[in-house]
């Protein structure tokens, strides 16, 4: 079956990832914004995590077939193999979000009651009482729902498709080994990483629905240069060192939409009213631990739910009246002024929401490299001598930017605005 998106033109996908798109977990995805509020900021921005998912699918297959497009599997049919299990990983990786993505994991129940199989078997360590996010969700719908079996059909074992998006499951067989060679940490890099499938599809989709150039990057560039490196009988992720300017670039994008697109102001102010409604005494949603019951937990679902409490934080929300700017602050750190301002206005009577926006621009900081399990590598196809280096180590853009980038916010009721303006401006 083809598809036709937007982003990427046609994309093929085969018959057993027709039946998981044909499912029921997978077509609640239509019903999942990719983007939650963004839409009250971007109003083009209504797309969804349904055609998100299949083209990150679709750039897991590239990435495999660029990386390995000269190395010799053991047999064809294991190359295969590993090709379908990171397409459908890529394809399922984002199957258990709650409605509006991210913004409604607090209501998610401890990851005890979601009883997920194999975490009591291969995992390491799970503490029950911790709150369960999408990722748990995730692995529940993979390995233990109506979903199993049609993964299972398609050739490929669901654990396997599993532990490519949870790296901390235990594996006690050779699935992912081919000729002496590791290949499990490479496939979970295309899957998830600092230049994984997701964030090449993302980044230039919600660019394209919100209207802005911040997420457009070179992705054929990017994709032509992908390869690997070999340590210790372990495949990683590398990138050859032409592309490292493109690396750069692939960054500040993601970055930049971070800060201008992800943290506007209007998409933040709805989600700190759902928090409030969320954690007062009266707020009666919350997200079932029964996987088959979580099928219906949708935006549309959420929305209604809120149209239909009398809680004053929903009714802003479903009533599209939120509290509004007051101040804003961007800055490296936190600012005594912001907080100043919040005291003032409460001991005047005044309510105000103070938002805290954070964003850094990568994990591989310089200090944290130690922090990093699956490292990146730069490899040079031109001079086959020069030594492979993790590429934290072969670029400036992580000193540059290491700085965490804060945006704070004051936010006021509408009708709250004019004396608010004229307390702090008497500060």
């Amino acid at each position: 079956m083809e598809i036709l998106d937007p982003i990427h033109g046609s994309i093929a996908l085969k018959p057993p990832e027709v039946a998981l798109c044909d499912s029921a977990p997978y077509q609640r995805l239509r019903a999942i914004k990719q983007l939650g509020f963004s839409e009250f900021s971007f109003p083009g921005a209504t797309h969804n995590r349904f055609l998100h998912s299949i083209g990150v699918c679709h750039i897991a297959g590239l990435a495999f077939d660029r990386i390995f497009k000269d190395f010799s599997f053991s047999t064809s049919e294991k190359r295969d193999l590993f090709r379908q299990s990171v397409r459908l990983a890529a394809l399922l990786h984002d199957i258990g979000h709650g409605p509006l993505s991210h913004a409604t994991e607090e209501v998610m129940p401890p990851v005890g009651d979601l009883n997920v199989e194999v975490y009591k078997k291969k995992k390491v360590s799970v503490d029950p009482k911790r709150q369960a996010d999408h990722e748990d969700y995730t692995i529940k719908f993979i390995t233990d729902s109506s979903l199993t079996k049609i993964i299972a059909d398609s050739g490929v074992e669901p654990y396997y498709v599993a532990a490519l998006i949870d790296k901390g499951l235990l594996l006690d067989d050779d699935f992912f080994m081919d000729q002496g060679l590791n290949f499990r940490v490479i496939l979970s890099q295309i899957v998830s990483s600092e230049l994984d499938a997701d964030r090449m599809d993302y980044l230039g989709r919600d660019a394209y629905y919100c209207g802005t150039n911040y997420g457009k990057v070179e992705l054929e560039w990017l994709l032509n240069h992908l390869s690997y490196h070999i340590d210790n009988d372990t495949l990683y992720l590398a990138l050859n060192r032409r592309a490292l300017y493109t690396f750069d670039d692939f960054l500040l994008s993601r970055h930049h939409m971070h800060l201008m697109v992800y943290f506007h102001h209007k998409a933040i102010i709805f989600e700190e009213m759902l928090h409030r409604y969320i954690k007062s005494k009266d707020c009666t949603f919350s997200l079932p631990a029964d996987i088959e019951k979580y099928i219906h937990c949708t935006d549309m679902a959420l929305f209604q739910h809120l149209h239909e409490v009398s809680n004053p934080w929903a009714r802003r929300i479903s009533e599209r009246k939120p509290f509004k700017v007051l101040f804003e602050l961007h800055s490296t750190k936190l600012s005594p002024r912001v907080s100043n301002m919040e005291n003032v206005l409460n001991e005047n009577g005044i309510e105000c929401i103070l938002a805290n926006s954070t964003a850094r621009l990568s994990k591989y900081h310089s200090g944290n490299a130690e922090d990093i399990d699956y490292p990146i590598y730069v490899v040079d196809h031109y001079d086959k001598k020069s030594k492979p280096y993790k590429i934290e180590e072969q670029t400036q853009i992580f000193q540059k930017y290491e700085e965490i980038r804060r945006i704070e916010r004051l936010y006021v009721a509408p009708e709250d605005v004019e004396k608010s303006k004229k307390l702090i401006n008497s500060l």
